[in-house]
């Protein structure tokens, strides 16, 4: 209930809608709890006394009635639709708001199949739920209890029918509620899961083909799609149940109105058009709480998709903004103080105690065997997320103090892998400095060896990228993604192992280009080969997460054991090539 109540305030621009829908839906259901009672009438007494003029009468009042209702019920639609449209539209939106606050951490916390679920499937299972409440749940229990009321004042002689099946029915359809929210969680559990797989396979499809897997991954999938199968036809078989039992329940109370009302009318003590009037109550309060349980299913599986969605919006944010943080411009003096990370609090660090100081301008290569912790360290510049231990200091700032906007703005930050968005290359281009003149584009094209192929090109700038840029080379991807990085022109370049799909000259171009027009920069590169970084001012060497040398290409060639064993093994597969 607390994830409802959190979700109202999304309701509150939409209070109108919200209000003037269910009175909409009064008008509709007092409309159809007079028609019986017009029916009865007309029966009893235009009817059975020949009286045509009545009749006709009764009749216009009937058509009457019906118009009231319909134009009471297409407002309720209209208006409750609109309001619970929007009401998901808000909350969609916040969602996706909060999820690009997430640092790494918070994000590893949600598969992306579980986050797409809660941002489609999740949102849209509230939204019906919501818009049900405001057509549905008003309309039936009021219908229930206007026919209930009328059957007691009119056709009191039928009552004790309703006593015995109305208890029955209410029973019956507790059970069946409570018991479909809970297999409905099991439900969007399954969905999490099925959305997960294909997010992976359809993201990995090239590994999977590449090594003949595809009868492994469809089996895979299979199993999982058997397994949400099983759980929707359990949680569908509820609603199964339960249509014809209350129809056989309320079929039995029309029976026994039949028989009782056949003794009735030959004694004299009761009308024809009461017995009429009566079942068509009997099928109204049928209908209010068949309704009115649809609405509590409904209600039952959103309130999982709600709390799933308000564990979202209350999320904890581990990278989080300064009270009064800096906003001055970053020169690019770097500080590592003892800095250690662990991914979990039970895991072990993958960074141990890192010191070391980088001046403004200056270039520092960062070298090491596959998860020695190299892109972890520089992740930790523009706070993708913070330390667990030790400080890092820019400019002789806390990093933690400086506004995230002000830190990623002077931040050019360029991944292991090339990730570039659907759409025209100079959308991609221009991520990284929207303002950017055609002049600065070119230039930052120019610097990372992009210019040429794109020149190429049917369309330049303006070619498009699929999802994923699949229709790009890694080796082109990588230029685009250093395009990206050099048109800030930044305060501190990370270049996390970027250079590795470009051929030698290619490398040495835009490591010359970085040394003419990045020469006040501070660059981090981290890279796989010794020759991509020996230039570099300074070089760190991890291994285990620690920094077991550090120094010059020259100073660690002589002096230390690690880079030495890199260097030979690298020039041993040169001389083998």
């Amino acid at each position: 209930m607390q994830a409802i109540k959190q979700l109202g305030q999304y309701l509150e621009p939409y209070k109108f809608f919200t209000l003037i829908a269910p009175l909409l839906m009064v008008l509709e259901v007092t409309m159809d709890l007079i028609q019986p009672t017009i029916m009865q009438h007309m029966i009893d007494t235009g009817i059975a006394n020949g009286d045509h003029a009545y009749v006709l009468s009764m009749f216009v009042w009937m058509l009457a009635s019906a118009v009231i209702g319909l134009v009471g019920g297409i407002g309720c639609s209209y208006y409750s639709s609109k309001a619970a449209i929007h009401f998901a539209s808000d909350v969609r939106q916040a969602l996706y708001e909060k999820m690009m606050t997430y640092s790494a951490k918070e994000r590893d916390d949600f598969t992306t199949g579980k986050l797409i679920t809660i941002l489609t499937s999740d949102v849209e299972s509230i939204q019906r739920a919501f818009m049900m409440t405001l057509r549905i749940f008003v309309r039936g229990p009021l219908l229930f209890i206007g026919a209930v009321i009328i059957v007691f004042v009119t056709a009191r002689e039928l009552f004790s029918i309703l006593l015995i099946i109305v208890p029955i029915l209410i029973v019956a359809m507790y059970f069946f509620t409570k018991y479909s929210g809970l297999l409905y969680r099991r439900v969007q559990e399954a969905i999490d899961a099925v959305n997960t797989k294909l997010q992976e396979n359809l993201a990995g499809i090239r590994v999977v083909k590449a090594f003949r897997r595809e009868t492994q991954q469809v089996s895979q999938f299979g199993e999982l799609n058997d397994g949400l199968t099983k759980r929707f036809i359990t949680a569908e078989q509820i609603i199964g149940v339960l249509v014809p039992f209350t129809m056989f329940v309320v079929n039995l109370g029309i029976v026994a109105a039949l028989w009782l009302g056949a003794i009735k009318v030959e004694a004299g003590t009761l009308k024809v058009g009461v017995i009429l009037a009566f079942i068509n109550y009997l099928t109204i309060i049928l209908n209010g709480l068949m309704s009115s349980s649809m609405v509590l299913m409904q209600i039952a599986r959103a309130l999982p998709s709600g709390e799933r969605i308000v564990d979202v919006l209350n999320k904890d944010i581990a990278v989080k903004e300064a009270e009064h943080a800096w906003t001055d411009a970053i020169k690019g003096a770097i500080e590592f103080d003892q800095v250690s990370y662990r991914y979990y609090e039970t895991a072990e660090d993958v960074l141990k105690n890192i010191s070391f100081s980088v001046k403004p301008g200056q270039t520092v290569g960062i070298i090491g065997k596959t998860g020695s912790g190299k892109s972890t360290l520089v992740k930790l510049l523009p706070r993708l997320f913070d330390p667990t231990g030790g400080a890092i200091y820019l400019d002789g700032k806390p990093l933690s103090t400086y506004s995230l906007a002000t830190l990623r703005d002077h931040i050019g930050f360029t991944s292991q892998k090339a990730l570039l968005f659907s759409g025209a290359i100079e959308k991609n281009i221009r991520l990284g400095n929207e303002h950017a003149t055609a002049e600065e584009i070119q230039q930052a094209l120019d610097a990372a060896c992009a210019s040429e192929f794109v020149e190429r090109l049917d369309k330049g700038l303006a070619h498009e990228l699929s999802q994923g840029a699949t229709n790009l080379s890694g080796g082109q991807k990588q230029r685009l993604a250093l395009s990206r990085a050099f048109v800030r022109k930044p305060a501190i370049l990370v270049l996390d192992d970027t250079t590795s799909a470009l051929d030698s000259a290619s490398e040495k171009h835009v490591q010359q280009a970085i040394a003419a027009h990045y020469q006040d920069t501070t660059t981090l590169m981290v890279a796989s080969k010794i020759a991509s970084i020996q230039q570099a001012d300074v070089i760190l060497v991890l291994e285990d997460g620690e920094i077991v040398g550090q120094g010059t290409h020259q100073q660690l060639l002589q002096n230390n054991v690690h880079y030495q064993a890199i260097y030979a093994s690298q020039q041993k597969a040169g001389e083998e090539g």
